[in-house]
């Protein structure tokens, strides 16, 4: 069984016995230097009094074992409360035998509620796509990615019918399903018919309009604390309204299975095992509301549990307010260019090769900008082409450079291996762990590669039984991951040498550091996918 610090922080917080979590995960490099995790003196102080924990306690922590429990070597009191460092070189050995482990998701021992992802921006054609609607499309693909890493059954809607927007998904790497046979409306429209107010003045109603629904009596059931919009009250009731709830309707009912990731639906599949996701632009979340109340009232089958995840606004500073997603991605594509043309001297624009590096990352910059603040947060985009460069280190682009660098590495030692430079890489158990004695390698393994799992399983995780209407989804939190990753990485890359001298006695540290850098690797290709974005191999 792989180590997980969530696991670690349970024995260690049950090894204290009664009482509410106390222990932490140190990150800071400095603290890593002394310790690993901290029982912060305040809160041992709410447990135990003014007295020292008793020795058996700490006895006890310093002999924990257990399934996923990483292996202490000293539990000892400071002025800062109780600090305990792990059998380091254990902790490498464990983790690094086993790199597969750490840098995939974890798969649940059960499988999850069904899950109805709908991203209404998905409606319209690229050119008329707001930034805040791209970045609902954005967090809506990332989303569904990860519940699909996690083995959750999902089902994404609208199926895409402007002629245009699968191009320019793909463009974008957002992969959703393009158009499909429209679903049926006939017993949606006779549902609604019954419900119609009688117009006074038929001939104010616009042209594809029924009548008009009445939605107070719902919003008063559901009740205002919900989260519903209090002067929500009434529904006009279209064809294309009519045409939207039947496809959300086929989704539920029609839940097939996913051939192409082998998932198969749940046994109970019925409406109420099944939780619909709105993601939403804020623009649209008030229409989205009249949706909602709307298929409650035409369709008794209609979910229980439906809930928003409602993006917040984008601003862009020091540009109008009407800049459109495909205008936005043509500039970062041009802002790309331009700086490889800067920094090679000559324009790439003939090599296809090089053409699609650039899309790449283009697509890398736009994601990262979009996709690192949490979704429910404003947002605001700057337009400088410093945001492309890879000096910055907070951009998509220095993250796939980072990518880039390590393929360059892996490459270097194959050639090198090749012309009798190295051995042949040795197998990963006779590697000596206690040689990765830099607080780089550590950083590196105990920051990013040891919490990876919950960091993916954190991403995934949707509060179905949460009250209320919204929920919020923790879509920033692979972005800032990825951007730590490499802010680590790059630092230990440029200060430590990884490929030495072709002198026996240093190729075991070097094949320790490499392995190190495998995982590194897989973590940072596995972060990627999750983006649906490839590695590069050069930029």
């Amino acid at each position: 069984m792989r180590l997980g610090v969530e696991e670690t922080l349970g024995a260690l917080n049950a090894a204290l016995g009664p009482g509410g979590p106390v222990w932490f995960k140190e990150t800071r490099a400095r603290h890593l230097r002394v310790r690993d995790f901290l029982a912060p003196r305040r809160a041992l102080e709410a447990r135990f009094g003014d007295d020292q924990v008793p020795e058996r306690v700490v006895h006890a922590i310093v002999g924990l074992q257990g399934p996923g429990v990483a292996p202490v070597l000293s539990c000892a009191p400071t002025p800062a409360g109780l600090a305990l460092q792990l059998r380091r070189s254990a902790v490498f050995e464990r983790v690094l035998g086993a790199v597969a482990a750490y840098a995939a998701p974890t798969v649940p021992a059960a499988p999850g509620p069904r899950v109805v992802l709908h991203c209404p921006a998905l409606r319209g054609s690229p050119c008329a796509l707001r930034l805040s609607q791209l970045r609902a499309v954005l967090v809506a693909d990332h989303l569904a990615r990860a519940l699909h890493a996690h083995r959750v059954s999902v089902r994404l809607v609208p199926a895409v019918r402007d002629p245009h927007m699968p191009t320019f998904l793909q463009q974008l790497r957002v992969d959703w399903p393009a158009v499909s046979e429209r679903a049926a409306t006939e017993a949606l429209r006779s549902r609604a018919l019954a419900e119609l107010t009688p117009a006074r003045n038929a001939e104010a109603l616009p042209p594809g309009a029924l009548g008009r629904v009445y939605l107070k009596e719902l919003v008063d059931e559901r009740g205002r604390t919900t989260g519903y919009d209090p002067k929500l009250d009434s529904c006009l009731v279209t064809e294309d309204l009519l045409a939207v709830l039947a496809e959300l309707q086929q989704a539920v009912q029609d839940w097939a299975e996913d051939s192409s990731l082998g998932l198969a639906a749940a046994p109970d599949a019925g409406a109420d095992s099944c939780m619909v996701v709105h993601v939403v632009s804020c623009e649209e979340e008030f229409q989205q509301q009249k949706l909602d109340l709307l298929w409650w009232k035409l369709d008794d089958q209609a979910p229980l549990r439906q809930k928003h995840l409602v993006c917040g606004p984008v601003k862009v500073a020091g540009a109008p307010g009407t800049l459109t997603a495909p205008e936005y991605y043509e500039l970062r594509h041009a802002q790309v260019c331009k700086a490889s043309a800067l920094k090679r001297g000559r324009d790439l624009a003939q090599d296809s090769a090089w053409m699609e590096i650039f899309r790449v990352l283009s697509v890398a910059t736009i994601k990262f900008e979009m996709l690192s603040t949490a979704p429910q947060s404003q947002l605001l985009l700057a337009l400088a082409d410093s945001s492309i460069s890879t000096k910055g280190t907070k951009s998509g682009t220095f993250v796939m450079y980072n990518c880039a660098r390590l393929a360059t590495l892996f490459e270097s030692y194959k050639c090198s291996m090749e012309q009798g430079l190295y051995p042949t890489f040795p197998p990963v158990s006779s590697l000596d762990f206690s040689l990765l004695h830099d607080e780089g390698e550590w950083l590196l393994l105990f920051n990013s590669i040891l919490p990876f799992p919950d960091l993916l399983s954190q991403t995934a995780a949707l509060p179905c039984t949460a009250p209320g209407l919204h929920i919020t989804a923790r879509t920033e939190m692979v972005c800032k991951f990825l951007v730590q990753l490499s802010m680590d990485f790059s630092s230990y890359y440029n200060r430590v040498h990884i490929l030495g001298e072709p002198r026996p006695h240093l190729f075991g540290q070097m094949f320790a550091r490499l392995q190190l850098l495998r995982a590194v690797r897989e973590v940072l290709h596995t972060g990627l996918a999750m983006l649906g974005l490839p590695p590069l191999s050069h930029i």
